[in-house]
């Protein structure tokens, strides 16, 4: 079974093209909450530092070498870590957060890391956004297929994880017994890109690469039919909306 810590490994440079950047005003939004201007933000599970970049002397905290390199290269702070095994001393962080990440982290063990390193008072933000992007019904619709059909092929080959349902990501956060505060709201975002790249997002997915690296073809997965209707559809670059689910924890 693939190991989650790794499971993004070896394509760092293709993740980091494609995949969407968190806007500005969920900075915003968590600054509020964590009543500071410039808190002492870690990023966990940063990867190429996609959300690490929203905050000035952001410390990122990622697994994968490959990721951590690309985050320094773009002059951002990594540290080699995990979210269950920061290295962090205790009361270190204003803000801790995780971006696209927190279903592959055991709850467990990752929940009371984050409540050691945050300061009092400090908030846990963990956000994840709704996959694909709204630009078009026919292609919106085709990737849900694909989608569906190739979590099953994950399964069938025996590359998917164990991982955590992020629905169930705010009933864990209450369950736990380590905040004081637990909610959840949405926050979006605009970007753009055209059917090449709304292809791309798919295959930016640990299981899609996974699958491939085991000699699924693009046809079986559905690719091939995501990309004939994305390029029908999408032909030229689009204002693409995204939905970002927050969920904020105050210790």
């Amino acid at each position: 079974m693939t190991d989650a810590t790794t499971r993004f490994g070896g394509y760092a440079d293709e993740y980091d093209r494609v995949r969407p950047r968190p806007p500005a005003d969920l900075a915003d939004l968590i600054r509020q909450w964590a009543g500071a201007d410039r808190p002492d933000v870690v990023d966990i599970g940063a990867g190429t530092g996609l959300s690490t970049a929203l905050w000035p002397d952001a410390l990122g905290v990622e697994p994968d070498p490959g990721m951590r390199a690309v985050a320094a290269a773009r002059g951002l702070r990594v540290a080699e870590g995990t979210a269950e095994a920061t290295g962090l001393p205790d009361r270190c962080a204003d803000v801790v957060t995780a971006s696209q990440a927190l279903h592959w982290f055991d709850p467990d063990r990752t929940f009371p890391e984050i409540a050691r390193i945050l300061r009092p008072g400090g908030v846990f933000a963990a956000y994840d956004c709704d996959w694909p992007p709204a630009v078009d019904a026919e292609t919106h619709s085709t990737y849900l297929e694909v989608e569906g059909h190739y979590r099953d092929l994950e399964v069938r080959h025996g590359v998917r994880p164990a991982y955590a349902a992020k629905t169930d990501h705010v009933a864990r956060l209450r369950d736990s017994g380590l905040f004081r505060h637990v909610t959840e709201l949405a926050v979006h975002a605009k970007d753009s890109g055209d059917g090449h790249r709304f292809v791309d997002i798919l295959r930016s997915q640990g299981g899609i690469v996974a699958l491939l690296e085991r000699g699924v073809s693009e046809e079986e997965i559905g690719l091939t039919r995501l990309r004939e209707v994305a390029l029908r559809r999408i032909p030229e670059p689009r204002t693409w909306w995204w939905t970002y689910r927050v969920r904020l924890a105050v210790v």
